[in-house]
């Protein structure tokens, strides 16, 4: 038992990462820690993604000779993406933070939800 749980051990620290970046979401009310809760989680979805699609003894894709078994370059091809629109997506939500401490003077959600409902 013991040898299935560490010869598995990538899933259980991409478990333990989703669960801080989830637990981060869920129990922050400032706007930013969401943001960075939310990154945490989808490092642990790219973690998990690139170690599951390593082979060990694969090559790379190129047809040689003599190899016989390879590495299937398609899921680090989509983290690449995956990656990029992160990225964008962490730069627009990091926008529009900045554009509600400006309308509301803070990145606080109870405070923000204060405000809207005393006007």
């Amino acid at each position: 038992m013991m040898d299935y749980i560490i010869g598995h051990y990538n899933y259980w620290i991409a478990i333990f990462l989703m669960m801080v970046g989830f637990y981060i979401v869920i129990s922050r009310g400032n706007l930013v820690k969401k943001i960075i809760g939310l990154n945490i989680f989808q490092v642990s979805v790219f973690l998990l993604y690139i170690t599951m699609s390593t082979v060990k003894d694969g090559a790379a894709p190129i047809i040689t000779e003599g190899v016989k078994l390879y590495s299937n370059p398609l899921p680090h091809v989509l983290i690449l993406t995956a990656i990029v629109v992160g990225v964008a997506t962490t730069a627009l939500a990091l926008a529009l933070v900045i554009r509600i401490k400006e309308a509301y003077g803070t990145i606080e959600e109870d405070e923000i939800h204060e405000q809207d409902h005393s006007l």
